[in-house]
């Protein structure tokens, strides 16, 4: 979604310059866009999806314009209802464990200069 070049937020952005608006603004813009361009894909037209999402029209539409900043809650809503992550966050993974296989007992050090590679795998 490409904004006139001389519009409200750039205005304000260029009068203050603090690039953590501008990081804000600039992830909104991407996020609405997405979400349009989900929406052109889907041939969803915006009050069908403000039905979807139990939304006024005019509520919905001022979050697709971009310069809307959008909670989590309605995030989350959007994407439960279009069946898509809009943000994807990677767990945190817990300890992964790795079969070694075993070491015969004594000299750990024998053990280590025997060890053979193995291409264990675990069953199904």
């Amino acid at each position: 979604m490409k904004f006139p070049k001389n519009n409200i937020i750039d205005n304000w952005l260029n009068d203050n310059g603090n690039p953590e608006i501008a990081r804000l603004v600039e992830k909104n813009l991407a996020l609405s866009e997405k979400i349009n361009s989900i929406l052109n894909e889907r041939d969803i037209k915006k009050g069908e999806f403000a039905k979807m999402l139990d939304k006024s029209p005019s509520e919905v539409s001022k979050w697709l314009s971009g310069t809307h900043n959008l909670t989590m809650k309605s995030i989350n809503k959007m994407e439960f209802v279009l069946g898509i992550d809009l943000i994807s966050i990677e767990p945190i993974k817990e300890i992964e464990y790795v079969y070694l296989g075993s070491i015969p007992g004594g000299c750990i050090e024998d053990a280590i200069n025997g060890y053979e590679e193995t291409n264990y795998s675990e069953a199904s």
